[in-house]
C-alpha cells in the first residue's frame, strides 16, 4: 500500500515521503496513529503544491540574503570603548555590540549569531568582520573601534 508519511518513521522514511508499506502495517499502525495517510491523487497533489511553495519561499529568502549581503559588503561601522595604555580595551567589543551598531548605523537587522567574531575585539583600530547572512552567502564589513 502506498502511503504518505506525516511524521518521520524509523526504517521507512522522513515526513512527506511517499513509501510502500505492507497493508497490515499501514492499516494497523501508521494510519490509526496518524503517522501516514493513503497516497491518493489529492494527497499527492497537495504535497506537490507544498513542495513548490517551499522551494519558492527558499528562493525568495536567498534573493533577500544576496541583496542584504550586497548592500553590507564593504560597509563601515564605528564603535567606541574605554581603552588603556597601548590601545587595549577594558573589556571587549562583542557580537551583540556589532549587531547593534549595524542596526543603528547601517539600518540592517543581523542576528548576533551570524557575526563571525570568535574572541571579540580587544584593541583599538580597524578590523574586518565576516557576516554569515545565509548558508554560503556572506559579507565582510569593517569595524572601527575608537577610544572614548
Amino acid at each position: 500500500m502506498k502511503v504518505v508519511l506525516l511524521t518521520d518513521v524509523k526504517g521507512h522514511g522522513k515526513k512527506g515521503d511517499v513509501v510502500e508499506a505492507s497493508d497490515g502495517y499501514a492499516r494497523n499502525f501508521l494510519l490509526p496513529k496518524k503517522m501516514a495517510e493513503i497516497a491518493t491523487a489529492d494527497v499527492l497533489n497537495n504535497i506537490k503544491g507544498k513542495n513548490e511553495a517551499a522551494a519558492f519561499h527558499k528562493q525568495q529568502e536567498i534573493a533577500a540574503a544576496k541583496e542584504t549581503a550586497k548592500s553590507l559588503e564593504g560597509a563601515k561601522v564605528v564603535l567606541t570603548g574605554k581603552a588603556g595604555e597601548g590601545g587595549k580595551l577594558f573589556g571587549k567589543i562583542t557580537n551583540q555590540n556589532v549587531a547593534d551598531a549595524i542596526k543603528y548605523q547601517l539600518h540592517h537587522v543581523i542576528d548576533k549569531r551570524k557575526i563571525v567574531l570568535p574572541d571579540g575585539i580587544k584593541t583599538i583600530g580597524e578590523k574586518d568582520v565576516e557576516l554569515k547572512i545565509y548558508p554560503e552567502i556572506s559579507a565582510t564589513i569593517k569595524v572601527v573601534v575608537n577610544p572614548e
